[in-house]
């Protein structure tokens, strides 16, 4: 089989073939037919990195089908088509009745399609980031960011809260798809100071709460502006990560205001992959508008050198295995 591996070299996308893996009776095997590229831990955590990555944290978002099913699970049988937390490669194991994070698979609706299924984990985190915030319809929350979380995070946020949302993007192709996709207002940061713009929005006052979701090397700057968004009293949530230096706190700033990282406690609000699969059956999160590029697998390398070099052309790039 073939699997997606990082080699030592920045910036180094490689197809291996290796042996079909063994399950084991507290696992399944699935077939995958498509998997997704997250753009910020797989292109800043793992692809600019010099050192070589365990191929098993290559992904983290694929759907396929179960054909093989180990003794001790229960919950899934042989062809059944499922999302799974796992790796980019043609056949995965999947550990479920001791899975580190669970649930690790899901089973899919018919209504799900494939693709729509490898935004799952990105729903799932969605769904309780923006549950975390406990916003309500009287509130609006500036969201920083446009990129798959932002994204992800903004549709939930209208569709289970529905606050008042603000996009904030310094990229058009991403500003025009926060509009496309639900956003009250969208600012572009690259035409327009979105300080400004977020407090002529509210009033003067800011935002009641304001969600960081920019990350990589642009979050310290995104950071930096969200400290001005938001209002007294009110939440500055930080979900962008990658930024490779020390996010810059004014303390004169955050007084009189929350500070959250986002932080996932999967044990005190269930529920969360089920809103998550609901949202996907129902088309809330709008997954085929935000696909821009497919590749078949064999491409993967020219798909992250995309993700890396050509930003503002790219939203969700997806890896296809099997048709």
């Amino acid at each position: 089989m073939k699997r997606v591996i990082k080699p030592e070299g920045a910036c180094n996308i490689e197809i291996e073939d290796v042996s079909l893996p063994e399950i084991r009776e507290s696992e399944v095997l699935i077939r995958t037919s498509r998997t997704l590229i997250s753009r910020g831990s797989e292109i800043w955590r793992r692809y600019v990195r010099e050192e070589a990555i365990d191929p098993k944290i290559m992904g983290y978002s694929l759907a396929g089908t179960i054909v093989q099913v180990g003794s001790r699970v229960d919950d899934f049988s042989m062809g059944e088509r499922v999302a799974a937390l796992a790796p980019h490669a043609e056949f995965v194991a999947v550990e479920v009745v001791h899975a580190r994070n669970k649930p690790s698979v899901v089973s899919l609706p018919d209504s799900v399609s494939d693709e729509a299924a490898t935004f799952w984990p990105l729903a799932t985190s969605s769904v309780m980031w923006m549950q975390e915030t406990q916003a309500s319809s009287d509130d609006t929350m500036a969201m920083l960011g446009q990129g798959l979380v932002g994204s992800g995070c903004m549709q939930v946020a209208k569709q289970m809260l529905n606050c008042r949302v603000i996009a904030v993007d310094a990229l058009q192709l991403r500003c025009e798809l926060a509009k496309k996709l639900g956003a009250d207002a969208v600012v572009n940061a690259r035409q327009t100071d979105p300080i400004e713009a977020v407090k002529e929005l509210t009033g003067g006052k800011g935002a009641d709460i304001v969600v960081e979701a920019v990350g990589g090397r642009a979050g310290a700057q995104a950071f930096l502006q969200a400290q001005d968004m938001v209002r007294g009293g009110g939440l500055l949530q930080v979900l962008g990560l990658y930024e490779d230096e020390p996010l810059p706190l004014d303390s004169s700033k955050i007084q009189g205001k929350r500070l959250v990282g986002g932080y996932l406690d999967r044990e005190g609000r269930p529920g969360g992959s089920d809103k998550a699969i609901q949202l996907l059956m129902e088309g809330k999160i709008q997954t085929e508008a935000m696909v821009t590029h497919h590749f078949g697998f064999e491409d993967a390398a020219e798909a992250f050198d995309l993700l890396y070099t050509r930003l503002d052309e790219t939203m969700a790039v997806m890896l296809v295995w099997k048709d």
